[in-house]
């Protein structure tokens, strides 16, 4: 019986201690990527403007597989991360909600997902569509900061 309870308390244990580490696992690599403005289009703008910083808008869906592709692989590079928080105000919106919408719209968004860079003005500077791993994604925001 005391074989058992140690048998049974031990594999609970090891339970508790693997999934600790997993949950801490996603918001390391997160901190490492790109950070992702929360607020409002408007307030953006405005930080753009404050920071003197383009804005690199990602109108993405949720079901949409070079999207996820994206996220994981590419926005969440630290190389990517770094540069992209240094250099601009980054904004993630869902093309098929909310402000999202409204902004698909108004940047004709006719594919996802679709990576645009704004001036603090909201002008287009560039706009590419599709999946880029992170050594194309920081390619393309380096010709972006060239055309600046």
């Amino acid at each position: 019986m005391n074989r058992l309870v140690f048998f049974l308390l031990f594999i609970s244990m090891s339970f508790t201690a693997f999934s600790n580490g997993a949950e801490k696992a996603p918001a390391t690599e997160k901190a490492a990527g790109i950070m992702f403005h929360e607020g409002t289009w408007a307030e953006a703008l405005e930080l753009s403007k404050s920071e003197n910083k383009p804005i690199f808008l990602d109108v993405y869906a949720t079901w949409c597989g070079p999207c996820k592709r994206l996220k994981k692989n590419t926005f969440s590079d630290r190389e990517v991360g770094e540069f992209f928080n240094a250099a601009f105000i980054n904004v993630a919106v869902d093309g098929e909600k909310g402000e999202g919408l409204e902004l698909a719209r108004k940047y004709g968004v006719n594919a996802y997902p679709s990576l645009i860079f704004i001036n603090q003005n909201g002008e287009v500077i560039s706009y590419t569509k599709g999946y880029h791993n992170a050594k194309q994604f920081l390619g393309l925001g380096q010709e972006v900061l060239k055309k600046k």
